[in-house]
């Protein structure tokens, strides 16, 4: 254990003095300033106003922004340290495999999961101190939401560096699977409704696989727990299961999908050449 928080440690050191960490936080951390500055804790859409209405609008950016951060940052962590021989350097000390490989994830997790939730934060203690009412539950359900997002990706992220050699590899199969997940899956599931050849609650349940869209929807079912603004496919949801019942489904899923994909890449990064 100690040699696994050694690893973590410096993972997370070394993160920090990257330059990616400084544009991650500056683009999260701006992302509430511009916020602010805009006045949309003013505002009023939909009937969401204050907080409300910006970690409605802090969400809907992220799940498009947190994905490819995570992807294109973390795939280079076991392909980066082989190609530059760090790797050999660092199983030279007393230091197992498990100790190395689950030493990264937890310093990478620490890294990607800190600047996304310190803004939000910073954007309630804020509105605390303006005056303004603070939703703690959308807070409580987005930090819930954002760990399994970033679970989930963190894990994707070390299988596809365990299983390539170059990093130029792993960055091009990281944007694959960002864009993916983000948009063709959705095409293609439309498609298949439109032409009437497979079950609906099929395709459904093939969409709600999608780590990004079960973010999605659960953001937006606390502010519409009858998912309106999302039409028919509400209905499928809702007969299906409570949505106390979705909301943890949408936290755990995710995180379970993280810790498979994890999981597989060890079982890869053990067994194959490491240098």
């Amino acid at each position: 254990m100690k040699n696994l928080l050694l690893v973590a440690f410096l993972d997370l050191k070394e993160s920090i003095r990257a330059k990616w960490f400084l544009v991650y936080s500056l683009v999260f951390g701006g992302l509430i300033a511009l916020f602010f500055i805009a006045g949309v804790t003013e505002s009023q859409v939909m009937g969401f106003s204050g907080l409300s209405r910006l970690l409605l609008m802090y969400i809907q950016v992220t799940i498009v922004i947190l994905p490819i951060f995570i992807l294109i940052t973390t795939v280079r962590s076991i392909s980066g340290d082989r190609d530059n021989h760090i790797l050999e350097y660092m199983l030279s000390f007393p230091i197992s495999l498990k100790q190395y490989y689950w030493g990264k994830i937890a310093g990478r997790f620490v890294t990607v999961f800190l600047p996304v939730f310190m803004a939000m934060f910073v954007a309630i203690v804020y509105g605390f101190f303006k005056g303004a009412s603070i939703p703690w539950d959308i807070f409580l359900l987005y930090t819930g939401l954002l760990f399994s997002l970033s679970s989930s990706f963190l894990g994707i992220a070390f299988f596809i560096s365990s299983i390539v050699k170059s990093s130029e590899v792993a960055l091009g199969i990281a944007f694959f699977v960002w864009i993916f997940l983000l948009s063709f899956i959705d095409i293609a599931l439309i498609s298949l409704m439109m032409q009437n050849r497979y079950d609906e609650g099929m395709i459904i349940a093939i969409a709600m696989s999608n780590p990004m869209e079960i973010f999605r929807v659960a953001a937006i079912s606390l502010f519409d727990p009858e998912l309106t603004v999302m039409g028919p496919v509400a209905f499928y949801i809702l007969d299906s299961m409570k949505h106390s019942v979705f909301v943890l489904f949408s936290i755990a899923y995710p995180i379970i999908l993280g810790l498979v994909f994890a999981t597989f890449g060890y079982i890869v990064f053990k067994k194959r050449d490491l240098v």
